[in-house]
């Protein structure tokens, strides 16, 4: 399939843009020039503010006055480097209204200045606050979802697999979970559809600056992750796109949690580039996943199940 023509689109206005390649930008700058195109979002919610997660600022959404909610924690892509809070309020605010369960959106410090381990190490202490104190943001620790995209899906899956946390369900949207960058697709959509391999190589340069990781660590790549750790992961949803690098590592891992018994799905987003989620007001499927994804969290976090 080629393109879609939305998609299309949106590339050539940003090359139009000629933007410097990320690559040749300090962190620093690359964050500045997400600033450039954010937007803020006008998505109404019934509440929304920041709270202390155990010593890591996040944002808490409420959908309704209702108490006894469940919980998605949301922990945001940027490669690890760049990215807020605010980059991804819109997408938090839909999450939250259109599953009507609480989203806990995660802010942990960023590479290079908080290099490998610190993201994690951050999301893990997220995470564990989250359970022990539910109650208190009006929601049922025992209905829990974890859901990011990119980065985010990296550390998502990596808090599954590390924090004990029973989390009903891990949602990964187009994740790193194999640092190596040896697969097709890093070969075949490596130049030209915005996430560039060039731009990976940077990110991992990066997040792995303090000489603490490395790509075959398991904590680094999760598709590395022992069959005994795998083999207890939650249900999952994994979504790719097909003109990504990471298509084919996050469809392998698919592949992976299936072959050891847990329920898995993956999803292929034809036409479609890395980062797609964050452009909804752009691109049509932007918005589709975000709705695919909330009723896939408000299903996980359903009180009782019917059978």
């Amino acid at each position: 399939m080629t393109l879609h023509v939305q998609t299309k689109a949106l590339l050539d206005l940003l090359a139009m843009r000629a933007e410097p390649a990320l690559e040749t930008m300090t962190p620093v700058e690359a964050r500045e020039m997400t600033l450039r195109y954010h937007i803020p979002s006008d998505y109404e919610i019934f509440s929304r503010r920041d709270v202390d997660a155990g010593g890591v600022p996040a944002r808490l959404y409420l959908p309704s006055a209702e108490k006894n909610l469940g919980l998605c924690i949301f922990i945001h892509g940027g490669g690890w480097v760049f990215h807020t809070l605010d980059d991804y309020d819109d997408v938090c605010r839909r999450l939250a209204v259109q599953s009507g369960q609480a989203v806990l959106s995660i802010d942990y410090r960023l590479a290079p200045e908080f290099a490998f381990p610190t993201p994690f190490d951050d999301c893990m202490t997220a995470v564990k606050w989250a359970r022990d104190n539910a109650a208190s943001l009006g929601c049922d620790a025992s209905r829990m979802v974890v859901c990011g995209d990119s980065a985010g899906g990296n550390l998502s899956t990596l808090v599954a697999q590390h924090s004990g946390v029973d989390f009903k369900m891990q949602l990964l949207v187009y994740p790193s979970v194999d640092a190596r960058c040896l697969t097709e697709s890093y070969r075949k959509n490596g130049e030209g559809f915005l996430l560039t391999a060039a731009a990976m190589d940077w990110f991992f340069g990066h997040y792995l600056a303090g000489g603490k990781g490395s790509a075959e660590d398991p904590l680094v790549s999760p598709l590395l992750a022992s069959d005994a750790i795998l083999a207890k992961m939650p249900p999952t949803l994994i979504i790719t796109a097909e003109y990504d690098p990471l298509c084919d590592e996050g469809e392998q891992y698919a592949q992976k949690l299936t072959s050891l018994g847990v329920p898995t799905s993956c999803v292929r987003y034809r036409g479609q580039i890395h980062a797609f989620l964050r452009y909804g007001r752009i691109l049509d499927d932007g918005y589709l996943l975000i709705a695919q994804l909330a009723d896939a969290i408000r299903r996980s976090c359903a009180s009782q199940i019917i059978s």
